[in-house]
C-alpha cells in the first residue's frame, strides 16, 4: 500500500513538475511579447501628432517596459522556486531512496512472522516434551532474534535518520511554497499599481 502511495505521489509530481516548466516557458514568452509591445508603443508615441494620445502611447510603453520586468522576475520564481524544487523530489523517488527503505521495513515484517512461528514450534516442543528438538528450537529463536535486533534495526535507524531528514524537507518545501505565492502576490500588487497610476493618462485622451 505505502509503495503505490510512493509511486502514486511520483506520477503527481511529474505532472506538477512538467505543468510548472510550461509555466515557466509561457512566462517568459509574454516577457518577450510584452518587451516588443512596449517597443511598439514607444515607436507609436513618438510618431504620433496628438499630444495627450502621444504622452499616453509613451507612458504605454514604460508601463509595459515595467510589466516586462515583472514577468522576467515571476519567471525566475517560477524556475528556481518551484520548477527546481519538484525536479529535487522527483529525482530523489527516481533515485530509488524510497524503494530501499520500503525492502527494509518488508524484511524486518518477514523476520518478525518467522520469529513468531519459531516460538509458536517451540510451545509445541515444549508441550510435547522432546527435549532433543526443543534445543534446536532455541537456538534457532536466539539465531532469528539476534538478526532482527541487528540488521532490521540498523535499517530502521537509516530509515528514521531518512524520515527525519524528510520532515526538514516538508518544512523547507512548505516554506518555498509561501515564498513563491508572495512572489505572486507581490507581482499581482505591482501590475495593479502600475495600470492604476497609468489610468489618468489613458483618461485624459480626448
Amino acid at each position: 500500500e505505502k509503495q503505490q502511495q510512493f509511486e502514486n505521489l511520483d506520477v503527481q509530481l511529474r505532472k506538477l513538475h512538467a505543468s510548472v516548466e510550461s509555466l515557466v516557458f509561457n512566462r517568459k514568452e509574454l516577457s518577450v511579447n510584452t518587451a516588443s509591445f512596449a517597443k511598439s508603443a514607444a515607436m507609436l508615441g513618438n510618431s504620433e501628432d496628438h499630444t495627450a494620445l502621444s504622452r499616453a502611447l509613451s507612458q504605454l510603453a514604460e508601463v509595459e517596459e515595467k510589466i516586462d520586468q515583472l514577468h522576467q522576475d515571476q519567471a525566475c520564481a517560477d524556475f528556481y522556486l518551484i520548477s527546481e524544487l519538484l525536479g529535487d523530489y522527483v529525482r530523489l523517488i527516481t533515485a530509488g531512496v524510497f524503494d530501499q527503505r520500503m525492502k527494509t521495513w518488508a524484511k524486518c515484517q518477514d523476520a518478525q512472522v518467522m520469529l513468531q512461528r519459531k516460538r509458536e514450534a517451540e510451545a509445541k516442543l515444549q508441550h510435547a516434551n522432546k527435549p532433543d528438538k526443543l534445543q534446536q528450537a532455541k537456538d534457532e529463536i536466539r539465531e532469528r532474534v539476534f538478526a532482527l535486533a541487528v540488521k532490521p534495526n540498523a535499517g530502521f535507524s537509516d530509515l528514521r535518520v531518512f524520515f527525519s531528514s524528510q520532515k526538514d524537507r516538508v518544512k523547507d518545501f512548505r516554506v518555498v511554497i509561501i515564498k513563491y505565492l508572495e512572489s505572486l502576490v507581490h507581482t499581482q500588487q505591482q501590475l495593479i499599481k502600475y495600470w492604476e497610476a497609468f489610468l489618468p493618462e489613458a483618461k485624459a485622451i480626448s
